[in-house]
């Protein structure tokens, strides 16, 4: 565990508890808490940084954008508290509901402080049957971020993760990854290091690798380091939303949606383009399939819709399930979350979106109730 881990908690100890070799693993090398709140246009247009983006802060910028959004936010009627806290992080929110959700097996590899945020998310994720045993607990500070959710349901995220603290890529053993199936990841050029040494230690326990592209900025950005890593021939199933994919193509001949997912395709088995209100499209190998979305063509906030996506179609891969069956249930998942605040979805949306899956045909999960 290293030399700053500290003794185990004893709600880590019981997550650790729950299927000792998860089907389904995450790495988030730095646990997150999300601050999620509905705000106006007045306050986006203060903050630096591309609207519906994701752009890291300090944490004196993100206390400050908090006190903004307590003077900023829009009423939310079904919630005491306009604001909600909770474990957070893209990989976070899709093991979460893959073991909430659908029952399947999951596990999160990453390493939380000891402070406040540090215990939320170990009791968030461990209510939720996550086992932790690969968490590790460390003196220091928790990842934040701020979600700000607009009138139109879109989010603009603000992470604080300069001195939060997170697993090394020394510390990632062969045990860690050893009985499980897959490999869930998410694109950051600040954790490149951790996510190679996964992905190594990974095929060489036979798992597959799925991949999210993390934010448009993020692909912008960093798309030498991205590109290298899709070419490596090591990531099985890509997750890219409609902006992501735009950057991907930036300098290419060809650019849409199409375009991307076939981009994609060539060096993954899977590649899948989220398009919001207009459902997906996903490739596997020559079989291209379009599926539109479900449920509200407004949604209520955003966060999450791609990491619940994700839930779905990990699901639908596990199941056995056709591509597009896992797109639809995909679809089913990942219009759950839109219906209420912040990436976890709630009792009355998880039973929401069992009844879409009956629709549609689809298997249910084992653990619904």
């Amino acid at each position: 565990m290293g030399a700053e881990a500290l003794p185990r908690n004893n709600e880590i100890d019981a997550a650790a508890a729950v299927s000792s070799h998860p089907l389904i693993l995450g790495l988030q090398p730095a646990a997150l808490v999300d601050h999620v709140a509905p705000v106006d246009w007045s306050l986006l247009e203060q903050i630096p940084g591309d609207r519906g983006g994701s752009m890291p802060v300090a944490i004196e910028e993100l206390e400050h954008i908090l006190e903004e959004v307590k003077a900023h936010k829009l009423p939310s009627p079904d919630e005491l508290s306009p604001m909600k806290t909770m474990a957070g992080g893209s990989v976070a929110n899709t093991i979460r509901g893959l073991s909430a959700g659908f029952g399947v097996s999951c596990g999160i590899i990453g390493a939380c402080g000891d402070d406040e945020q540090g215990k939320l998310f170990v009791s968030n994720m461990s209510f939720s049957g996550v086992n932790l045993s690969r968490l590790r607990m460390k003196q220091g500070h928790t990842a934040q971020c701020i979600c700000m959710v607009d009138e139109s349901g879109n989010r603009t995220m603000r992470p604080c993760l300069s001195s939060a603290v997170k697993i090394q890529a020394g510390e990632l053993t062969k045990e860690d990854f050893k009985g499980s199936k897959w490999l869930v990841l998410r694109y950051a050029i600040f954790n490149l290091d951790v996510i190679q040494a996964a992905i190594r230690i990974a095929k060489q326990e036979d798992l597959l690798v799925s991949l999210d592209l993390a934010s448009f900025e993020m692909v912008r950005n960093f798309r030498p380091s991205l590109l290298q890593l899709l070419e490596s021939g090591d990531i099985d199933l890509c997750f890219a939303n409609e902006d992501e994919a735009m950057e991907l193509l930036r300098g290419e001949q060809t650019s849409g949606p199409e375009a991307a997912a076939e981009f994609l395709a060539r060096h993954c088995k899977w590649a899948v383009v989220t398009l919001g209100a207009n459902g997906c499209i996903a490739r596997h190998g020559k079989e291209i399939v379009r599926v539109p979305a479900i449920g509200e063509s407004k949604a209520t906030d955003a966060t999450g819709a791609g990491d619940l996506f994700a839930c779905g179609f990990l699901y639908g891969l596990v199941k056995g399930l056709s591509v597009e069956e896992c797109c639809k249930a995909g679809a089913c998942s990942g219009g759950s979350v839109i219906r209420a605040l912040g990436g976890e979805v709630t009792p009355e949306n998880w039973q929401w979106m069992y009844k879409q899956m009956q629709i549609k045909g689809l298997p249910l999960p084992d653990n619904r109730k």
